[in-house]
Formats: C-alpha cells, structure tokens, sequence
C-alpha cells in the first residue's frame, strides 16, 4: 500500500526544490541579463550637454558637432541654445545651486573672473601642445584669468583700435596722445 500522505510529501518536497531551483535560474539568468544592460550602458555613447548662446559661430560649432561625433562615436553632443540673458541667469542658477545640468558652457569675460573666484569652475591646466596661449592677447588672458589661473578661453576676441589719417593730423597741427581718452578723441 501507497501511503499518499509521503507522496504528496514528496512530490512537494520536489516541487519546491523545483520552484526553488526555478527562482535561482530565474535570478541567475536576470543577473546576467542586467550585467549584459550594464555592459551595454558602458559602451553607449557619453552626453555632452553645451549651454550656449544662438549667435553664428555657435551655429557653425553646432554644425560641425556631426564630424566630432563621428570621429568620437563615445560622445554625443547635446546643444541647449537660449538667448543671452536666459542663458546667463540660467547658468548662474545652475552653478550656484550645484545642478550639474551643463558639461560645457559658454560665458563671458564678465562671468569667468567671477565664477572662477567662486571656484565654479574648474582651472584650464592640461592644453593640447598645438594651443598656444601666448596666441592670446595679454589681457584676454588676464580677464579670464583668477590669480593667474585660466579659467576659461576665448572663442574669439575682440580690440578696440584708433586709426587716424597721420598726414591730416600733421596737417592740422595736431598730435594723437599715445593713450586717448574718449573725451580726447571726441575735442578732435
């Protein structure tokens, strides 16, 4: 005679060792598949996010963003574009409050002393040898500069020159001052 009541022992003894070893399987199996995801999030391409202004040369930079994606496939730039007030008081909340929302941003020579003094910025140490800052003017450097530590560089530059005709001043009887004033300028 069968004695039902150890069958049944057994066959749930062997049902949860089968549930059991299922479960394990099944664990096993999603741990791979996550390690596999974690694998493949490793290899995805890295987001660049730039905040900027929509002025021409940045509409050129966003054009060439294409070619450097190609030749980085790890990076993928994502340009945020807004008018310049925006963007400055946009950027100024997101560094003051340490929201991380940029990677890359464009500024001024009025924010950089400010912000780098601030230390919400990270110092330019390691340039490309080809980059030579002696290429900058003296005081573009200086203005992106805190205690003679660069901060930021220059997308592009900008100098006021005087040009004056030499042989009308001499002329007129006058003579330029080596360093005119405005109001200088204008009694001319």
């Amino acid at each position: 005679m069968v004695n039902n009541k150890n069958n049944s022992s057994r066959r749930t003894r062997r049902g949860v060792e089968s549930t059991t070893m299922n479960i394990h399987k099944a664990l096993c199996l999603s741990a791979g598949v996550s390690v596999a995801l974690i694998s493949l999030a490793a290899q995805a391409a890295e987001t660049v996010t730039i905040a900027t202004v929509n002025n021409g040369d940045m509409i050129r930079m966003q054009r060439l963003s294409k070619i450097f994606e190609q030749q980085h496939p790890d990076i993928k730039l994502n340009w945020v574009v807004l008018e310049e007030n925006v963007l400055r008081q946009r950027l100024t909340t997101d560094i003051a409050t340490q929201g991380g929302q940029f990677d890359v941003l464009t500024i001024g020579t009025y924010e950089t002393p400010l912000w780098g003094a601030k230390q919400w910025l990270e110092p330019i140490t390691d340039l490309a040898p080809e980059y030579d800052l002696e290429d900058i003017f003296p005081s573009v450097r200086q203005g992106l500069s805190v205690k003679n530590t660069l901060y930021a560089l220059p997308f592009y530059g900008e100098s006021t020159i005087t040009y004056y005709r030499t042989d009308l001043f001499k002329q007129a009887g006058l003579s330029m001052p080596e360093r005119p004033t405005w109001t200088q300028l204008g009694e001319f």
